[in-house]
Formats: C-alpha cells, sequence, structure tokens
C-alpha cells in the first residue's frame, strides 16, 4: 500500500470504529442479535457512520473509478447521519488532491420525516415505534455537529457543501451542477425518490447510483421507490449488489 491507500484504510477503520472492535455483521440472519450489536456500535458508540466496512470499499472503488476515468461531476450523500461516509470521499479527494470537485452533504439534520400512515404503512410503524423514538432518537444529529466531525478529521473546507432540510424542498434547486457519484441513504420511499427524481439527471454517463437500503424490506419501502423510478425512466443498467441491504448501478447512458 501507498502513503493514500494507508491513510484512506486507516480513515475507514476510525470512521466504522474498528481500529480495536469488530463491526456487527450486517448480514447475519438473527435480526435481534443484529440490532443488539448495531445499537451497541453505533448508536451508542463512536462509530460516525453506519456504514459496514464492505459499503466504505465499494464507495472508494466508485470515486476512485470516477476519477481515474474524469467522469464529471462531484459527489453526494443524501441522509449522513454523523457525516461518515462524507468525510470519507473528502478524504478520498484529500489523498489523491482532487481540487476540482465537491462533497454535497444532503440531510435534514432533524432526522427522519414522519411516513404517510396510509401510504408507508411499515415505514409509519417503524417511524412511531420504541426503537426509533427512543434508542435511535430518529436518527437526528445537527449540521453543527457533523460539521465538528469534518473539522476533527481536518477535511472541513470550501470543498465540503452543506444542504439542509428535507429533500424535495432542498434538491430541486440546489447549485447543482454535475454529479459522478450518488449516495442514497435516505432510508424511506419518499426520501428515497426525491433524490432519484431530482439528481438523477444531474448524473454524468458513467457515474454511479448507490442505494443503501435497496435489499431492506421489513421496514422500508425503498426498494420499490426505486424499482419505480428505474421503471418509469426506462433504466436498465443492472443492479449490482454490494451487501445484503446496499446495491447500486453504473449509469450508462
Amino acid at each position: 500500500m501507498g502513503p493514500a491507500e494507508l491513510y484512506l484504510d486507516l480513515l475507514k477503520k476510525s470512521l466504522t470504529a474498528t481500529l480495536f472492535a469488530s463491526e456487527p455483521d450486517h448480514d447475519q440472519e438473527s435480526q435481534a442479535q443484529f440490532l443488539s450489536g448495531f445499537v451497541t456500535h453505533y448508536i451508542r458508540g463512536a462509530a460516525l457512520t453506519m456504514l459496514p466496512t464492505v459499503r466504505l470499499t465499494h464507495l472508494q472503488s466508485c470515486v476512485l473509478d470516477v476519477i481515474d476515468r474524469s467522469i464529471p461531476g462531484d459527489v453526494i450523500e443524501t441522509g449522513v447521519w454523523r457525516g461518515g461516509a462524507t468525510i470519507f470521499m473528502r478524504g478520498i479527494f484529500k489523498a489523491f488532491g482532487v481540487l476540482d470537485r465537491s462533497v454535497w452533504v444532503a440531510d435534514s439534520f432533524e432526522g427522519l420525516p414522519v411516513p404517510d400512515a396510509e401510504r408507508f404503512p411499515l415505514e409509519a410503524k417503524a417511524h412511531a415505534g420504541p426503537f426509533m423514538t427512543k434508542v435511535c432518537n430518529h436518527l437526528a444529529v445537527s449540521i453543527d455537529d457533523v460539521r465538528r466531525n469534518f473539522e476533527a478529521y481536518g477535511l472541513l473546507d470550501e470543498q465540503v457543501r452543506f444542504l439542509k432540510g428535507w429533500f424535495e424542498e432542498t434538491l430541486p434547486n440546489a447549485p447543482i451542477e454535475r454529479l459522478a457519484v450518488m449516495r442514497l441513504d435516505g432510508d424511506l420511499y419518499e426520501s428515497t425518490r426525491a433524490a432519484l427524481v431530482n439528481l438523477y439527471d444531474r448524473l454524468s454517463p458513467g457515474g454511479y447510483v448507490i442505494i443503501d437500503d435497496y435489499g431492506e424490506d421489513s421496514w422500508t419501502y425503498c426498494r420499490q421507490a426505486v424499482d419505480e423510478f428505474r421503471a418509469q425512466r426506462g433504466i436498465a443498467d443492472p443492479l449490482i449488489k454490494v451487501d445484503s441491504r446496499c446495491y447500486c448501478w453504473q449509469r450508462t447512458c
């Protein structure tokens, strides 16, 4: 490994809090065991991202690929929690001297929106349940906390752009010209659809769409939002499995 690769490997371990501990197995069959480890490691722990290492490694490969092939555009994550994945993408730019791309950090910074109970009963039930309300606080992390996390890694600068607010309000008129990587982690149907509808046309051919919760079906309609959008737009690019929950595709046209 060269210096850049060593830095990114260390950054991944720090952001996932796996320097001295193991991360939860996101693919294990026991949901109860996973949730227990999830709370301990992420919600009550020091990790700045809920992404397992395999997803960060995949994200790294996507970002490096668009850099290597000069695919034009910035990178964005919609739904950032403590900011770990966006910090990592900024770290990639730093490690390889990329000065002409921005990292867009899009979130309400107030937690997840309330789903429509009639249209999305599974999401509404999860949103109102004790796990999301009492344990996770609806995944709310303030913009000031996320800024501090960037600062802690020495990565808060003019290449980091924040979009604060609900996606249907911030994304339509966001001052983003082109994107090379879209990482969508809004969890819910409407958040996922708002990101696709408002950002996909700005994605350069050869760029990537990463859907963090496509493989989830017990509490979210994220997959439905993606499948409907792909069908409506006639997108035939194959969906690629990252792990049991996360999928992506590369835009060909």
